[in-house]
């Protein structure tokens, strides 16, 4: 296994051993210990899968109130992962990183707590995974505007397919500081 410290030391990009012969392939897509060792926690409490189409774009969100860290993997298909750092005070406040994660390579991406997330399909369908340090609550469910011209992501699709949700999102000079992390 393979760790990276992005361009965002807090975002963390996971290459594991992937073992293939002619039957397949095996891999271990979670040791609890081993990854802690890497500073992801262990204490996740829901997995999520995601099924969608060339160019739908998801994101990008984030909970306020019961953030949470996300350990996120692509088991079919490729896609363009996006985190924003959302936390006032840090350093790379407002920086975004962007990685492509696919099923042949099998990577992983920690996005922990802080951060607004997002994807866009890159592959005729994409299988996304995720695990959550913190159960879903859609009343403290909060979206950044997925294309805000003062973050200037480079999103690789022309033109998404964007929720009406996601789409009316407000931009980050929009969103009340209190509505962010590291205001509380």
């Amino acid at each position: 296994m393979q760790i990276q410290r992005l361009a965002i030391p807090d975002l963390i990009l996971i290459t594991p051993d992937v073992y293939r012969d002619e039957r397949g392939y095996f891999q271990e897509t979670w040791h609890g210990a081993r990854y802690a060792e890497y500073g992801i926690p262990e204490d996740f409490v829901q997995d999520n899968e995601a099924r969608s189409s060339r160019g739908v774009l998801r994101g990008l969100h984030y909970q306020l109130a019961h953030p949470q860290g996300k350990l996120v993997r692509v088991v079919e298909g490729e896609v363009f992962d996006i985190a924003v750092d959302i936390r006032i005070g840090s350093p790379t406040f407002r920086k975004w990183k962007g990685v492509r994660l696919n099923s042949e390579l099998k990577q992983q991406l920690y996005v922990p707590p802080g951060f607004a997330h997002g994807y866009c399909v890159l592959s005729e369908t994409a299988l996304f995974s995720y695990k959550c340090t913190e159960y879903y609550h859609p009343e403290d469910e909060y979206s950044l505007l997925w294309n805000d011209p003062d973050l200037g992501i480079e999103w690789p699709v022309e033109r998404p397919i964007v929720s009406p949700k996601d789409q009316a999102a407000p931009r980050l000079k929009e969103i009340n500081p209190a509505d962010l992390f590291g205001s509380q």
